[in-house]
């Protein structure tokens, strides 16, 4: 995946996978042009496609493309282009995915070979082209999955980043309003968090994927979970004039699990109960406890599962209804996260629906904790501790984003500064002589890794507390800033009850800085 900007199409964004199939690092291709970082897309007419997309503001796709030099073999690519606007639906720059089908092309050129040879031979083939065309046609599809999961999306983030817009517009004209000035506030806090559950859903399949998900056990009442649950999906329930009934198990019942984890469950289920009812549904949220199990029951009255979708239902990217024209929308992901989730605390879940237009049922068993204490008591979190005054420094190329930061922490009654590349970070923090830094990683002139290099060079750079702030949170990424010299890694946007939660960790008395 990249993103590119401007006319000169200079790479704003790329992951991981990219940089390592086109055999370069992150460092080397971010802030260059797209033609010089990746030269091989003016002969194969990737640039053409990104010039044309980047003028007509729509989607296309250039299908299966060579390039001899990467690891010197032959690599297979499709391009996949989408438009990136801006809060005036003028084309900003546009989003790249790189698809490497290798593996699809070569065994293409195998089986035409294959052919070629069996015809020469006179052997029937008949059996060998059913073959290729149903792995043909199954890659058709699985390329379809994704094409539509990225669009939809594209939608998704979209969708709050208007009303984030239109918030912003309504708080300038606001004036001295103060009704108008909180609601639109309110709006834009449901929108934020709406985008972050979005970027959580898709980091939560990521880290599934590769083994990294923990939970945070506790002995914990299932009751209290499904109050957090239906507390946060009561908007979606009340916008759509649903009626919901909960019936509660008549005493306590305790599970060893994760609590934020299971409310995600929880909510995912009530959300798709509200999304797919009509106006006016009816939903159940039953709970029961049989033997040495829970059981909790989700039932709505609302447009049901065909059957021949409801063995998949808990597949990543399906949706019960893609047509199905609702604003709270979804990506797909939301029933695979519970299938995972209720397995990972050694439950199951189940879906049942008698078919379209006849409403579905989802029920979740759980394992009731023992009597003796599964699990420690969690730290309570320090929340509102400050902790001591500090100088802090802030250096990030966002200046919206180091300005904001910046002022919070004045107002919990730091001293703080603010700069806005890595050159003037280090110059600034040679001056304040900061107790800690907040910095961004990709940065103009001098990136956050080299510059937390120079700070800690300095006589006075082994005292500053180093934090990265960085969209990127993969394993790889935290060994490459604590090799850098930094203290802390933290992941955009960053919690305020974490930064609270790290400064109190400070001493209330710092050492001496000269």
């Amino acid at each position: 995946m990249v993103a590119v900007e401007g006319t000169t199409h200079v790479v704003a964004y790329l992951n991981p996978a990219f940089a390592r199939l086109v055999g370069k690092k992150r460092d080397d291709l971010v802030g260059r042009p797209f033609a010089e970082a990746v030269p091989e897309g003016k002969e194969n007419g990737c640039l053409a496609l990104l010039d044309r997309v980047f003028q007509t503001g729509t989607h296309e796709l250039l299908a299966e493309q060579e390039h001899r030099q990467v690891r010197d073999r032959p690599v297979y690519w499709s391009y996949s282009v989408w438009p990136i606007l801006d809060a005036n639906e003028r084309t900003a720059g546009v989003m790249i995915q790189v698809t490497d089908i290798t593996e699809t092309a070569i065994f293409r050129q195998q089986a035409k070979a294959m052919n070629e040879s069996l015809l020469v031979s006179g052997i029937r083939q008949h059996e060998l082209t059913e073959a290729g065309t149903l792995f043909t046609a199954k890659m058709r599809a699985a390329v379809q999955t994704r094409d539509h999961f990225l669009a939809v999306l594209s939608h998704e983030l979209r969708n709050p980043l208007t009303a984030l817009s239109t918030g912003l517009q309504l708080l300038k004209v606001a004036g001295l309003d103060p009704v108008t000035a909180a609601n639109s506030r309110d709006m834009m806090e449901r929108q934020l968090k709406q985008m972050v559950r979005l970027v959580d859903d898709l980091l939560d399949i990521s880290r599934i994927a590769t083994g990294k998900l923990e939970l945070r056990r506790e002995r914990v009442d299932v009751a209290s979970i499904l109050r957090d649950a239906v507390e946060a999906s009561r908007p979606l329930i009340d916008g759509g004039g649903h009626r919901l009934t909960v019936i509660p198990p008549p005493e306590p019942v305790l599970v060893n699990a994760d609590p934020i984890r299971l409310a995600q469950v929880f909510l995912n289920l009530l959300n798709n109960a509200a999304k797919y009812s009509e106006p006016g549904g009816h939903i159940n949220l039953m709970v029961e406890r049989i033997g040495n199990e829970v059981i909790v029951r989700v039932r709505d009255t609302g447009i049901g599962i065909p059957a021949d979708v409801l063995p998949h239902v808990f597949e990543v990217f399906v949706q019960v209804d893609a047509d199905w024209k609702r604003s709270q929308g979804g990506l797909g992901i939301g029933l695979s996260l519970v299938k995972e989730f209720v397995g990972l605390h050694g439950g199951r879940v189940e879906a049942h629906s008698d078919g379209e237009g006849q409403g579905s049922e989802f029920v979740v068993r759980l394992p009731v904790a023992s009597a003796r204490a599964d699990a420690e008591k969690p730290i309570p979190s320090p929340m509102h501790s400050i902790g001591p005054q500090l100088r802090i420094l802030v250096v990030d190329d966002n200046r919206d984003a180091a300005e904001s930061l910046a002022m919070m922490l004045g107002f919990m009654g730091h001293t703080v500064q603010t700069a806005y590349d890595g050159e003037e970070g280090v110059a600034v923090a040679a001056k304040f002589r900061p107790e800690m830094i907040l910095m961004d990683l990709g940065m103009p002139k001098l990136n956050g890794y080299e510059a937390a290099r120079r700070i800690r060079k300095e006589p006075w750079g082994a005292l500053p507390i180093l934090v990265a702030l960085t969209g990127w949170g993969a394993d790889e990424d935290r060994q490459r800033t604590l090799e850098a010299g930094f203290n802390k890694h933290m992941v955009k946007p960053v919690s305020m009850d974490a930064l609270m939660s790290l400064i109190a960790e400070m001493p209330n008395e710092p050492p001496n800085s000269e």
